[in-house]
């Protein structure tokens, strides 16, 4: 098989018609070549997609009031009512699925405009009131001090916890936030965490520009009462949160007198059940491109197959003065079947290499990517595996061609001309 002779035979066979054998070896480069853009492509829009997701629990939902749709023990509909801090402590205690439940308010949004000071700077933030719990269904990336905890909401604290965007506004590059006070809404908080996002792109710079602080906090600096504007929650990995949300709306509704039918007086929005909707779109992207990139490398194949039934019928009085001074069959399917894993071999290297070389350039090009395509990769063992299916696939493509010219009876394979 390692012979020189042999092989200088297989690529003077190939050389023979040069046009022919570039355009057989070009569709199998093509093949290989547009399934490792597609693979990096595909990897691309799903590393951007979930990146934005960050540490997200997937199996989490929220929830919210909405106007009541029928009428309910004497309550007319179109009622506008609120969960407060009763609905709270009765879904922790009647909901033994929830992981974690974190009820928030959002007491000023960046839109509104300046809304927090410190000295002579200013800027305008989101102002979240936020329990501990919130870090166990969309984290933050603590990069000093401490998130909210269990004794600031039951005191009542004055502390806050700042996005990057809060610190750039209101701190000097060299200066420490932690222990520092800040002014909001009239009030000064003392400054106990700082954290940066998780998330990538447009999501992380919104929630950098965050500022959190107590829920119990903001209730009264705004305020609120005993009001909560809605829920987070996340059940356990065992469990689907569907569960939990049917449940948690089932309470909500008899607590506050809303008919039992009535789906559409407190709004919710499942997590996981998008989340499993993302990843079946994914699946089925996958899917697709192995699909076009099969049939495209198909293609190839069978064009090396057909070159080579070409080029044993060129050369069948060759082979036939082969057989004729003692060539054994083995030897000559041997020949042909290493001539069609040659040019698939060569080809498949050369559109592996180039595919993998202008995903990277994309890579190199688009740098930390957006919201919709980021960091476009190629799994280089799935690669491969195409490439070994595709060189196997280049054995087989030879068998044909090789079955015919053994085939042939040694006398009449001298005679055709």
């Amino acid at each position: 098989m390692f012979e020189i002779d042999k092989w200088n035979e297989i690529i003077q066979a190939l050389k023979k018609n040069r046009l022919r054998t570039f355009l057989t070896a070009f569709g199998v480069f093509w093949g290989i070549f547009m399934l490792v853009i597609m693979l990096g492509s595909g990897n691309g829009l799903h590393n951007a997609v979930f990146d934005n997701m960050g540490d997200f629990a997937t199996n989490s939902c929220f929830m919210w009031t909405q106007n009541t749709t029928m009428s309910y023990k004497g309550f007319s509909h179109g009622r506008r009512y609120n969960f407060n801090n009763g609905d709270t402590e009765v879904l922790i205690q009647n909901l033994p699925e929830i992981k974690a439940l974190s009820p928030r308010l959002n007491g000023w949004s960046a839109e509104g405009g300046v809304n927090t000071v410190r000295g002579d700077k200013a800027g305008a933030f989101s102002i979240l009131g936020d329990y501990p719990a919130w870090q166990l269904i969309d984290p933050v990336e603590m990069t000093a001090g401490r998130f909210v905890n269990e004794i600031d909401i039951s005191d009542k604290r004055k502390v806050v916890v700042i996005g990057q965007k809060a610190i750039d506004a209101l701190f000097e590059s060299d200066e420490n936030p932690i222990g520092q006070y800040i002014k909001i809404n009239g009030i000064y908080f003392n400054v106990v965490g700082t954290f940066k996002s998780k998330k990538t792109g447009g999501q992380a710079d919104r929630e950098e520009n965050n500022i959190h602080m107590p829920f119990t906090t903001l209730q009264k600096t705004y305020n609120f009462g005993d009001v909560v504007g809605w829920y987070a929650m996340a059940a356990y990995d065992e469990i689907t949160v569907g569960i939990v949300e049917e449940k948690a709306k089932d309470i909500l509704k008899a607590r506050h007198k809303i008919h039992p039918d009535d789906d559409r007086a407190v709004g919710s929005f499942n997590v996981e059940k998008e989340f499993r909707k993302m990843t079946g779109l994914f699946l089925g992207i996958n899917t697709l491109i192995w699909i076009v990139g099969i049939g495209t490398l198909l293609a190839g194949v069978i064009g090396v197959s057909n070159i080579m039934l070409v080029i044993v019928k060129e050369r069948t009085k060759e082979i036939g003065i082969q057989r004729a001074i003692g060539a054994r069959p083995m030897s000559i399917i041997i020949q042909i079947i290493n001539e069609s894993v040659f040019l698939t071999a060569l080809a498949g290297c050369i559109g592996l290499a180039a595919g993998v070389w202008v995903v990277e350039l994309i890579n190199i090009a688009i740098g930390p990517g957006g919201d919709m395509f980021k960091n476009p990769e190629v799994d280089i063992k799935v690669a491969f595996i195409a490439l070994t299916v595709l060189i196997i696939s280049g054995a087989f493509a030879g068998l044909l061609p090789a079955s015919r010219a053994v085939s042939i009876k040694p006398i009449d394979a001298i005679r055709q001309d």
